[in-house]
Protein backbone atom coordinates (compact mmCIF):
# COMPACT_ATOMS: atom_id res chain seq x y z
CA UNK A 1 0.00 0.00 0.00
CA UNK A 2 0.67 4.22 -0.97
CA UNK A 3 -0.23 8.77 0.08
CA UNK A 4 -0.36 6.66 -3.23
CA UNK A 5 0.86 1.94 -0.80
CA UNK A 6 -0.55 3.37 -0.43
CA UNK A 7 -1.02 6.75 -3.99
CA UNK A 8 0.33 8.17 -6.50
CA UNK A 9 -0.10 4.26 -6.36
CA UNK A 10 -3.22 5.90 -7.96
CA UNK A 11 -1.63 8.39 -10.70
CA UNK A 12 -1.03 7.60 -14.15
CA UNK A 13 0.13 9.46 -17.87
CA UNK A 14 0.42 9.60 -21.72
CA UNK A 15 1.80 12.14 -23.92
CA UNK A 16 -1.16 13.52 -26.46
CA UNK A 17 -1.30 15.05 -29.63
CA UNK A 18 -3.84 16.08 -31.65
CA UNK A 19 -7.21 17.22 -31.64
CA UNK A 20 -8.45 18.45 -27.80
CA UNK A 21 -11.56 16.68 -26.79
CA UNK A 22 -14.25 18.51 -24.38
CA UNK A 23 -13.98 19.01 -20.83
CA UNK A 24 -16.83 17.20 -19.82
CA UNK A 25 -17.06 13.42 -20.77
CA UNK A 26 -20.46 11.96 -22.40
CA UNK A 27 -21.79 11.17 -19.37
CA UNK A 28 -21.65 14.77 -18.12
CA UNK A 29 -19.04 14.70 -15.75
CA UNK A 30 -15.91 16.91 -15.51
CA UNK A 31 -12.19 15.22 -15.72
CA UNK A 32 -12.29 16.30 -12.00
CA UNK A 33 -15.56 14.78 -10.97
CA UNK A 34 -13.94 11.77 -12.40
CA UNK A 35 -10.20 11.95 -10.91
CA UNK A 36 -12.12 11.96 -7.81
CA UNK A 37 -14.09 9.48 -8.12
CA UNK A 38 -11.75 7.04 -8.99
CA UNK A 39 -9.15 8.49 -6.26
CA UNK A 40 -11.84 7.41 -3.51
CA UNK A 41 -12.81 4.57 -5.05
CA UNK A 42 -8.79 3.11 -5.04
CA UNK A 43 -8.30 4.61 -1.63
CA UNK A 44 -11.78 4.70 0.43
CA UNK A 45 -11.53 7.39 3.55
CA UNK A 46 -9.46 4.64 5.23
CA UNK A 47 -7.85 1.45 5.14
CA UNK A 48 -5.76 -0.89 6.24
CA UNK A 49 -4.36 -3.68 4.16
CA UNK A 50 -1.89 -6.17 3.53
CA UNK A 51 0.88 -5.69 0.11
CA UNK A 52 3.18 -7.91 -1.57
CA UNK A 53 5.99 -6.15 -3.96
CA UNK A 54 8.14 -8.06 -6.79
CA UNK A 55 11.05 -6.62 -7.41
CA UNK A 56 12.24 -8.16 -10.93
CA UNK A 57 15.42 -7.45 -12.52
CA UNK A 58 16.84 -9.29 -15.39
CA UNK A 59 19.59 -11.71 -12.89
CA UNK A 60 17.67 -11.50 -9.92
CA UNK A 61 14.21 -11.19 -8.29
CA UNK A 62 12.79 -10.05 -4.81
CA UNK A 63 9.61 -9.93 -2.62
CA UNK A 64 8.73 -7.50 0.18
CA UNK A 65 5.76 -8.16 2.37
CA UNK A 66 3.86 -5.54 4.14
CA UNK A 67 0.77 -3.84 6.44
CA UNK A 68 -0.40 -0.57 5.64
CA UNK A 69 -2.79 1.58 7.51
CA UNK A 70 -4.06 5.22 5.41
CA UNK A 71 -6.45 7.95 7.13
CA UNK A 72 -7.29 10.43 3.92
CA UNK A 73 -4.53 12.20 2.00
CA UNK A 74 -3.04 13.31 5.01
CA UNK A 75 -2.03 9.94 7.04
CA UNK A 76 -0.42 6.96 5.63
CA UNK A 77 1.92 4.53 7.32
CA UNK A 78 3.72 1.12 5.76
CA UNK A 79 5.11 -1.62 8.14
CA UNK A 80 7.41 -3.99 6.65
CA UNK A 81 6.69 -8.06 7.79
CA UNK A 82 8.96 -9.91 5.65
CA UNK A 83 11.75 -10.79 4.42
CA UNK A 84 13.63 -10.97 7.64
CA UNK A 85 16.34 -8.66 6.18
CA UNK A 86 13.88 -5.47 6.31
CA UNK A 87 11.02 -7.22 8.82
CA UNK A 88 10.51 -4.13 11.07
CA UNK A 89 11.64 -1.33 8.97
CA UNK A 90 8.32 1.88 8.89
CA UNK A 91 7.09 4.48 6.88
CA UNK A 92 5.21 6.88 8.01
CA UNK A 93 3.19 10.04 6.51
CA UNK A 94 2.07 12.77 8.92
CA UNK A 95 0.41 15.25 7.23
CA UNK A 96 3.71 17.61 5.46
CA UNK A 97 5.95 15.03 7.61
CA UNK A 98 7.58 11.82 6.30
CA UNK A 99 9.76 9.66 8.24
CA UNK A 100 11.79 6.23 8.10
CA UNK A 101 12.54 3.93 11.27
CA UNK A 102 15.44 1.94 10.92
CA UNK A 103 15.20 -1.09 13.24
CA UNK A 104 18.88 -2.51 12.63
CA UNK A 105 20.34 0.75 13.98
CA UNK A 106 17.40 2.06 15.61
CA UNK A 107 17.03 5.18 13.78
CA UNK A 108 14.05 7.30 13.13
CA UNK A 109 14.90 9.82 9.94
CA UNK A 110 13.19 12.67 8.53
CA UNK A 111 12.88 12.82 4.62
CA UNK A 112 13.11 15.64 3.52
CA UNK A 113 11.24 16.61 -0.41
CA UNK A 114 14.49 15.87 -2.12
CA UNK A 115 13.96 12.53 -1.04
CA UNK A 116 10.71 11.76 -2.48
CA UNK A 117 11.92 10.74 -6.09
CA UNK A 118 14.41 8.41 -4.63
CA UNK A 119 13.86 4.81 -5.18
CA UNK A 120 11.47 3.21 -2.38
CA UNK A 121 13.22 -0.31 -0.70
CA UNK A 122 15.18 -0.58 -4.13
CA UNK A 123 11.72 -0.92 -6.55
CA UNK A 124 11.09 1.08 -9.68
CA UNK A 125 8.33 2.45 -7.38
CA UNK A 126 9.36 6.23 -5.74
CA UNK A 127 9.35 6.90 -1.98
CA UNK A 128 5.86 9.73 -3.64
CA UNK A 129 4.66 6.46 -5.10
CA UNK A 130 4.29 4.75 -2.05
CA UNK A 131 3.86 7.63 0.85
CA UNK A 132 1.64 9.46 -0.96
CA UNK A 133 3.24 12.83 -0.45
CA UNK A 134 1.32 14.55 -3.56
CA UNK A 135 -2.19 14.65 -4.26
CA UNK A 136 -4.06 13.85 -8.11
CA UNK A 137 -7.17 15.49 -6.56
CA UNK A 138 -5.66 18.85 -4.77
CA UNK A 139 -2.33 19.61 -6.89
CA UNK A 140 -3.07 19.30 -10.56
CA UNK A 141 -5.34 20.52 -13.19
CA UNK A 142 -7.36 18.55 -15.03
CA UNK A 143 -8.71 17.70 -18.49
CA UNK A 144 -10.11 15.04 -20.54
CA UNK A 145 -8.08 14.82 -23.85
CA UNK A 146 -10.10 11.44 -25.32
CA UNK A 147 -11.02 7.86 -24.57
CA UNK A 148 -8.90 4.88 -25.57
CA UNK A 149 -9.78 1.26 -25.10
CA UNK A 150 -7.21 -0.78 -22.60
CA UNK A 151 -7.34 -4.06 -21.60
CA UNK A 152 -11.23 -4.41 -22.66
CA UNK A 153 -12.55 -0.98 -20.81
CA UNK A 154 -13.61 2.40 -22.57
CA UNK A 155 -11.27 4.54 -20.75
CA UNK A 156 -11.11 8.35 -20.32
CA UNK A 157 -7.59 9.99 -20.69
CA UNK A 158 -7.20 12.92 -18.52
CA UNK A 159 -4.28 15.06 -18.48
CA UNK A 160 -2.99 16.47 -15.07
CA UNK A 161 -0.71 19.33 -15.30
CA UNK A 162 0.97 20.40 -11.70
CA UNK A 163 -0.46 23.87 -10.26
CA UNK A 164 1.94 26.89 -9.94
CA UNK A 165 1.70 26.57 -6.32
CA UNK A 166 1.65 22.32 -5.79
CA UNK A 167 5.04 20.84 -4.59
CA UNK A 168 4.87 17.86 -6.85
CA UNK A 169 7.64 15.31 -8.69
CA UNK A 170 5.77 15.17 -11.64
CA UNK A 171 6.10 17.78 -14.89
CA UNK A 172 2.99 15.84 -16.26
CA UNK A 173 0.41 13.01 -15.78
CA UNK A 174 -2.42 11.79 -18.16
CA UNK A 175 -4.30 8.82 -16.24
CA UNK A 176 -7.01 5.84 -18.26
CA UNK A 177 -9.86 5.90 -15.92
CA UNK A 178 -12.65 2.93 -17.01
CA UNK A 179 -15.47 4.79 -17.81
CA UNK A 180 -18.26 2.51 -16.04
CA UNK A 181 -16.31 1.51 -13.01
CA UNK A 182 -13.60 4.45 -12.28
CA UNK A 183 -10.68 1.85 -12.44
CA UNK A 184 -6.98 3.58 -13.04
CA UNK A 185 -6.40 1.07 -15.39
CA UNK A 186 -2.57 2.76 -16.94
CA UNK A 187 -0.36 6.20 -16.29
CA UNK A 188 2.87 7.54 -17.60
CA UNK A 189 4.58 9.96 -16.10
CA UNK A 190 6.65 12.57 -17.69
CA UNK A 191 9.38 14.51 -15.88
CA UNK A 192 9.38 18.73 -16.51
CA UNK A 193 10.93 18.48 -19.29
CA UNK A 194 8.43 16.57 -20.84
CA UNK A 195 10.90 13.12 -21.25
CA UNK A 196 8.64 9.82 -20.16
CA UNK A 197 10.21 8.02 -17.01
CA UNK A 198 8.13 5.50 -15.91
CA UNK A 199 4.31 3.57 -16.76
CA UNK A 200 2.51 1.97 -14.84
CA UNK A 201 -0.42 -0.04 -15.54
CA UNK A 202 -3.10 -1.90 -13.73
CA UNK A 203 -4.50 -5.73 -13.84
CA UNK A 204 -5.92 -8.63 -11.82
CA UNK A 205 -9.36 -7.02 -11.22
CA UNK A 206 -10.99 -8.68 -8.70
CA UNK A 207 -13.38 -7.76 -5.37
CA UNK A 208 -11.22 -6.31 -2.31
CA UNK A 209 -13.26 -6.05 0.43
CA UNK A 210 -16.79 -4.22 -1.04
CA UNK A 211 -15.41 -2.93 -4.59
CA UNK A 212 -13.90 -4.60 -7.26
CA UNK A 213 -10.16 -2.96 -8.42
CA UNK A 214 -7.15 -3.89 -10.29
CA UNK A 215 -5.42 -5.55 -7.39
CA UNK A 216 -1.87 -5.34 -9.11
CA UNK A 217 0.34 -2.67 -10.43
CA UNK A 218 3.09 -2.99 -12.67
CA UNK A 219 5.87 -0.14 -13.00
CA UNK A 220 8.34 0.16 -15.61
CA UNK A 221 11.52 2.70 -16.37
CA UNK A 222 11.71 4.14 -20.02
CA UNK A 223 15.58 3.69 -19.29
CA UNK A 224 15.79 0.60 -17.96
CA UNK A 225 14.13 -2.14 -20.15
CA UNK A 226 14.11 -5.85 -18.97
CA UNK A 227 13.36 -4.60 -15.07
CA UNK A 228 9.89 -4.17 -13.38
CA UNK A 229 8.27 -3.78 -9.80
CA UNK A 230 5.06 -5.93 -9.74
CA UNK A 231 2.90 -4.73 -6.28
CA UNK A 232 -0.27 -7.08 -5.23
CA UNK A 233 -2.91 -5.90 -3.30
CA UNK A 234 -3.31 -9.23 -1.34
CA UNK A 235 -6.43 -8.21 1.06
CA UNK A 236 -7.50 -4.26 2.09
CA UNK A 237 -10.59 -3.30 3.84
CA UNK A 238 -11.22 -0.13 3.23
CA UNK A 239 -13.42 2.93 5.19
CA UNK A 240 -12.48 1.36 8.61
CA UNK A 241 -12.48 3.56 11.98
CA UNK A 242 -9.08 4.46 12.30
CA UNK A 243 -8.56 7.72 14.44
CA UNK A 244 -6.22 10.14 13.44
CA UNK A 245 -4.70 9.77 17.21
CA UNK A 246 -3.46 6.04 15.77
CA UNK A 247 -0.76 8.01 13.66
CA UNK A 248 -0.64 11.07 16.04
CA UNK A 249 -1.11 10.64 19.37
CA UNK A 250 0.38 12.71 22.09
CA UNK A 251 0.15 10.08 25.12
CA UNK A 252 -0.30 6.87 25.66
CA UNK A 253 -3.90 7.29 26.84
CA UNK A 254 -5.03 8.39 23.60
CA UNK A 255 -3.06 5.54 21.63
CA UNK A 256 -5.24 3.11 20.64
CA UNK A 257 -3.38 0.06 21.11
CA UNK A 258 -3.71 0.57 25.14
CA UNK A 259 -7.24 -1.56 24.35
CA UNK A 260 -6.33 -5.19 24.61
CA UNK A 261 -7.07 -7.16 21.44
CA UNK A 262 -10.43 -8.22 20.75
CA UNK A 263 -12.01 -8.88 17.66
CA UNK A 264 -14.90 -6.10 18.38
CA UNK A 265 -12.09 -3.64 18.68
CA UNK A 266 -11.17 -1.59 15.67
CA UNK A 267 -7.67 -1.96 16.40
CA UNK A 268 -7.62 -5.25 17.64
CA UNK A 269 -6.33 -6.45 14.34
CA UNK A 270 -2.58 -4.44 14.75
CA UNK A 271 -2.54 -4.63 18.79
CA UNK A 272 -2.67 -8.35 18.18
CA UNK A 273 0.04 -7.64 15.03
CA UNK A 274 2.25 -5.59 16.96
CA UNK A 275 1.89 -8.09 20.53
CA UNK A 276 3.59 -10.56 18.17
CA UNK A 277 6.28 -9.16 17.40
CA UNK A 278 7.85 -10.18 20.94
CA UNK A 279 8.99 -13.36 18.87
CA UNK A 280 11.29 -11.77 16.93
CA UNK A 281 14.43 -9.79 17.66
CA UNK A 282 13.10 -6.20 16.54
CA UNK A 283 10.62 -5.96 19.58
CA UNK A 284 12.81 -3.94 21.35
CA UNK A 285 12.78 -1.95 18.56
CA UNK A 286 9.35 -1.76 17.90
CA UNK A 287 8.67 -0.55 21.26
CA UNK A 288 11.25 2.43 20.19
CA UNK A 289 9.54 3.46 17.54
CA UNK A 290 6.04 3.46 18.68
CA UNK A 291 7.14 5.75 21.69
CA UNK A 292 8.45 8.30 18.87
CA UNK A 293 5.71 7.88 16.31
CA UNK A 294 3.15 8.18 18.87
CA UNK A 295 4.25 10.36 21.69
CA UNK A 296 4.31 7.07 24.63
CA UNK A 297 7.43 5.85 26.79
CA UNK A 298 8.80 2.52 26.42
CA UNK A 299 7.77 1.58 29.76
CA UNK A 300 4.24 2.06 28.45
CA UNK A 301 4.58 0.35 24.86
CA UNK A 302 6.69 -2.59 27.24
CA UNK A 303 3.50 -2.84 29.56
CA UNK A 304 1.05 -3.25 26.39
CA UNK A 305 2.91 -5.44 24.43
CA UNK A 306 3.84 -8.03 26.98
Amino acid sequence: MLKQIFLKLTVMIFLVSGTAFPTNAQDGLSADEIVQKADQKFKGKSSIGTMRMTIVRPSWKRTIEMKTWSLGDDYFMVYITAPAKEKGQAFLKRQNEMWNWIPTIERLIKLPPSMMMQSWMGSDFTNDDLMKESSIVKDYDKKIVGSETFEGLECHKIQLLPKPEAAVVWGKIIIWISQKEFFQMKAEYYDEFGDRVQTMTGSNIKLLDDRKLPATLTIKKEDKPGEKTILEFTAIDFNVPIEKSFFFATTYEKNPLKTQPNENHPFAGLAEFMAQQEKNPYHGSIRFLWGYFFGFNELHAGRHLQ
